[in-house]
């Protein structure tokens, strides 16, 4: 496999992917399978030894609540489920990179900025998107969401190119079009996205996957009390009478939620929302939300006990008013 890049070059790399607990690693033994841990600074010297093949290193991602990756470990032969996980993946703007793994079965990485985020956020959103491949049973690395006076290390994962392992086909990168490895391993990996917390923070709130900031009950209850009074917020109104232009999906789900607080059934919800559907006016070669996307959406803001309004989210805000009572609760409430 080619690359361009000296050994200082492809360790700042390394370093940059596959650091976890900086005073503990994982390796095993490649005779005979057996996995230990070792208790010692995690060096550039243990990395080279990795990728010169002398020997393995495996990352404890997880450090005190934090990970800068998550792994998805299929562990068989079946090349479906990994793409059908990485096009799940960006349908929320997740770019995730598949690896061949030592022996059978396939890696999905997914990667975070060098400060981490939150594990739990992380491994909330890869088992959802694991639910919507059916491969729920699939192993994530970190398996847990923190660090503990029980937990002192969690569990290691094998870190990609292995030195004897990538002349093999393994341990490597994938190109998903072709499922070959990518000529130039470290090119690719100096190319790959990362993903941020605020983008975690976005996929949770908008499917409401858990409450991450829970309004008090005194003012959960107020400002529900002024949705009832006035019924329909002046956005989600104006988003029903002109339809939308953009994030059809987001604006459906948001929409979906003031229906459900009014007191309408889900199968009134459908229909109010099929007929808005058509007064949306996406730009090509974008296609108005299909009556699958309403009915996923509008499932999802029932089967939930979500509590956003959206406002002053991105497909919320073109459609706010001052003169909103929800909205002035709001602006109150961060002052």
């Amino acid at each position: 496999m080619e690359n361009n890049k000296n050994n200082e070059e492809k360790l700042k790399i390394f370093r940059k992917m596959f650091t976890g607990l900086p005073n503990v690693y994982g390796t095993y033994d490649p005779e005979t399978g057996r996995s230990r841990q070792v208790k010692k600074t995690v060096t550039d010297c243990v990395f080279l030894d990795h990728l010169l093949g002398r020997t393995p290193y495996g990352i404890y991602l997880l450090n005190s609540d934090k990970t800068r990756a998550v792994v998805i470990d299929f562990d068989e032969e079946n090349r479906l489920l990994p793409i059908e996980f990485i096009n799940s993946a960006k349908h929320y703007k997740i770019s995730g990179y598949i690896e061949r793994s030592k022996s059978k079965g396939y890696h999905v990485w997914i990667f975070f900025p060098e400060e981490g985020v939150p594990a739990g956020k992380a491994r909330l959103v890869a088992k959802h998107i694991l639910d919507e491949i059916d491969a729920t049973d699939t192993e994530i690395f970190p398996k847990q969401d923190e660090l503990s006076n029980n937990l002192k290390y969690g569990n290691f994962i094998n870190a990609p190119l292995f030195g004897p392992l990538v002349k093999k086909g393994r341990t490597v990168f994938l190109n998903p079009a072709t499922f070959k490895p990518y000529d130039d391993q470290w090119s690719f990996l100096d190319s790959v996205d990362f993903v941020s917390e605020q983008t975690l923070n976005d996929i949770i709130e908008i499917n409401e996957w858990v409450n991450e900031s829970p309004l008090p009950p005194a003012k959960t209850n107020h400002i529900n009390t002024v949705s009832k009074s006035y019924g329909l917020p002046i956005c989600a109104q104006r988003m029903l009478q002109d339809g939308v232009i953009q994030n059809q999906r987001v604006s459906c789900f948001r929409l979906a939620v003031h229906c459900k607080r009014l007191g309408f059934p889900q199968d009134i919800a459908i229909t109010i929302l099929t007929a808005w559907s058509q007064k949306n006016k996406p730009r090509p070669p974008k296609q108005i939300i299909s009556a699958e996307e309403i009915n996923n959406q509008t499932t999802s803001a029932y089967e939930n006990n979500y509590q956003g309004y959206g406002c002053d989210t991105e497909e919320t805000r073109p459609f706010c008013s001052p003169d909103c009572p929800v909205y002035k609760f709001k602006i109150k409430d961060k002052i």
